[in-house]
């Protein structure tokens, strides 16, 4: 696996400059563990709130601000994680983690912190394996400490030693919880795998669809292929997952039927091949595909607004889109 992990050394430099450096890594790792970056950004303020709250001296006296940083940054997710595991029982339909996009696809579409540097957190986020769609998923699946002693050793590279301080366990409990949450991994790792076929296979899904060919895009799904979409109760989706190649394509056929006018774009959705769909400029639908055999085995499709900002190029008009009641 892809990580973007460093070194021990690489994390104990001291003073000003280390400490401001530690935003980007912190935004990666508390994504990983939150699967929003909205989320990821309050943990990573909220963790330099704490290190500023410290005095003067206290700081001084801290060897190593970057482990200190992981410390409280860890330990802040595990809390999100456990209350945001009782909001998602309330949340309205499936919840899927925020899609990330490439900002070099998105130009225009971000802006800058004053500096020339990225002012949105997804902007800071390194798009690798541990970030596709497939494995946030599977990550949703495991308990918060699982989540957290899987992605700071599996993920970041760090010691047990160092993840026992922050979950509240001994090195040995965490080996195992690491352990648990591989073979949950385990058990989507095709879904998760890289395909080098995925472009090809997501543009002839995105034809099928433009074409109303039913056909096409049943041969393009897997026979037991499931379609998850995310509307948060502030869009139109179907609250339950949508089984089996017939169903989703006749289900996508419905959609183009009622939002005439909706454009596809092929875009790179947490670092792999995806499809946008906009209309009038404003993005509605942002859709990850897991694949399996050379088949589209699932689709994730996000179309809560609040998880599509950071694909928005301009402000949703109020009742401007059609695909919205889908």
């Amino acid at each position: 696996m892809s990580t973007v992990s460093e070194s021990v050394e690489d994390r104990s430099e001291p003073g000003a400059g280390a400490v401001v450096a530690e935003r980007r890594r912190l935004i990666n790792l508390a994504y990983r563990l939150l699967g929003s970056p909205a989320e990821a950004e309050d943990a990573v303020q909220e963790t330099y709130a704490r290190w500023y709250a410290l005095s003067e001296p206290q700081r001084e006296a801290i060897a190593s601000p970057g482990a200190w940083f992981t410390t409280v940054a860890g330990r802040i997710c595990l809390d999100v994680l456990g209350s945001a595991r009782l909001r998602r029982e309330r949340y309205v339909g499936a919840w899927i983690p925020e899609p990330l996009p490439d900002r070099a696809q998105w130009t225009d579409g971000h802006a800058t912190d004053g500096s020339g540097g990225p002012a949105d957190p997804a902007d800071l986020i390194t798009l690798d394996e541990s970030v596709n769609m497939a494995f946030l998923v599977v990550l949703e699946t495991m308990t918060p400490a699982e989540r957290v002693a899987f992605v700071l050793h599996d993920v970041f590279r760090y010691p047990f030693a160092e993840i026992a301080s922050i979950v509240g366990r001994t090195p040995a409990a965490c080996r195992q919880l690491a352990t648990s949450a591989r073979r949950r991994i385990g058990a989507a790792r095709a879904l998760t795998a890289a395909t080098a076929g995925q472009a090809d296979l997501v543009r002839d899904f995105k034809e099928a669809w433009e074409a109303k060919d039913i056909k096409s895009l049943v041969g393009l799904l897997d026979p037991d292929a499931t379609m998850t979409a995310d509307g948060g109760g502030l869009a139109g989706a179907v609250l339950r997952p949508v089984e089996g190649s017939e169903r989703i394509a006749q289900y996508l056929i419905h959609i183009a039927d009622k939002a005439p006018g909706l454009t596809l774009l092929e875009r790179t959705v947490n670092g792999r091949p995806g499809l946008v769909a906009q209309h009038t400029g404003v993005t509605v639908t942002v859709a990850a595909f897991g694949l399996a055999d050379g088949r589209i085995a699932h689709i994730w499709a996000v179309r809560n607004p609040e998880k599509l900002r950071p694909w928005t190029e301009r402000g949703r008009a109020d009742g401007a889109d059609p695909a919205a009641r889908v």
